[in-house]
């Protein structure tokens, strides 16, 4: 139960020039202020990913494999994940949709925490669909997420936030849970497969 809880802080953007930077910034700076995690970016630009139909470098089948399995350890080795996004059109960007469908079981039952920016919507949109993409992939979305609205005025130039206690706040609410529910599957996984069960095997009376 002390042990850190290993997140996997994921970039959601591939842009050139990207505000993710800053976003991401801000919130890996939050988790290490609690003393309760331990951080790794998990970055699409880094492992070079594809976002365009007819480009795959570094997947399963073409390219560099070694950046491939490179990916799928680091979401592997992690305990939870907390996801950086922006709103494109109502949506989430492309390069984060393929880096999560490039891997499988590495995300069964660990939680998924959001924080996201953009415009009027704060890029809350883009974390509605997210939910339904990674309840499909078998995590558990956590409810309460950070958003930023007008991101590009929240932030000074150095990169903090302006009036940062709301946004302190509701980062310090979704990490409480993040927690619980981090500690909560790793016992879980340690004590039995997720993939097993997810394949209906039942654990009989008396069998526990």
């Amino acid at each position: 139960m002390n042990q850190p809880i290993k997140v996997g802080l994921i970039y959601g953007s591939t842009r050139q020039g990207r505000f993710c930077d800053t976003v991401a910034r801000w919130t890996e700076k939050e988790l290490g202020a609690s003393g309760n995690f331990s951080v790794e970016r998990i970055d699409p630009a880094a492992h070079n990913r594809a976002t365009r139909h007819g480009a795959h470098q570094n997947d399963a089948h073409t390219g560099d494999a070694n950046g491939y399995r490179s990916l799928r350890a680091q979401l592997d080795e992690a305990d939870a994940f907390v996801v950086v996004t922006p709103e494109y059109n109502h949506g989430y960007p492309a390069a984060l949709k393929e880096l999560i469908d490039s891997a499988g079981e590495e995300w069964y039952a660990k939680p998924v925490a959001f924080v996201s920016y953009g415009g009027v919507s704060g890029g809350l949109r883009a974390v509605e669909q997210l939910k339904l993409v990674f309840a499909e992939l078998h995590a558990t979305s956590i409810r309460d997420s950070v958003s930023f609205a007008g991101a590009h005025e929240r932030f000074d130039e150095h990169g903090e936030v302006r009036e940062p206690d709301r946004h302190q706040r509701a980062m310090t609410r979704m990490l409480g849970q993040l927690q619980w529910w981090a500690f909560a599957l790793r016992d879980a996984r340690k004590a039995r497969s997720y993939a097993e069960a997810s394949a209906g095997a039942l654990i009989l009376p008396g069998k526990a």
